[in-house]
């Protein structure tokens, strides 16, 4: 009876041991340093100006203008995809992986709408423009507070 004891108190000691090394720490490592949020403000500044340009897109959608929007998207709206890869890597370990899920999905819904105007596709054009619209917002709510204007 004393041994089963002692062999449960060992498994629940080794269980114990496991959990307190697979749980992350808090540690000052995986806060935003100086030079990581100055990189931070100055993307998310260009990135608050491409997201400005978003009511110019609309009216272009809503008026089926199929090469103003894709000049739109390639001229001022193309560097969006850099802005944000370069606060990705700014960010902290633990945020990346869901700012670069989130930056895919925004450059996927861009490239989408290009091909919708592209193919002179007004229906397919409506729900590009709305998940660009979603991708923005989703990115944007990313973006450390501290690095917004």
């Amino acid at each position: 009876m004393l041994s089963a004891l002692r062999r449960l108190a060992a498994f629940c000691f080794c269980v114990i041991l496991c959990f307190g090394l697979i749980t992350p720490q808090v540690s000052h490592a995986d806060s935003l340093k100086p030079d990581d949020l100055a990189v931070i403000r100055r993307q998310a500044e260009a990135f608050q100006e491409t997201e400005q340009r978003l009511p110019e897109l609309g009216d272009l959608v809503r008026a089926q203008n199929w090469t103003f929007t894709r000049n739109l998207i390639h001229g001022p709206m193309q560097e969006v995809g850099r802005e944000m890869l370069y606060i990705n890597q700014r960010l902290n370990r633990s945020e990346r992986k869901q700012a670069d899920r989130v930056a895919r999905s925004l450059k996927e819904a861009l490239a989408d709408l290009d091909e919708a105007a592209r193919l002179q596709d007004p229906s397919r054009l409506n729900r590009s423009y709305d998940a660009v619209l979603a991708g923005f917002d989703a990115y944007a709510k990313l973006i450390p507070s501290e690095a917004l204007s």
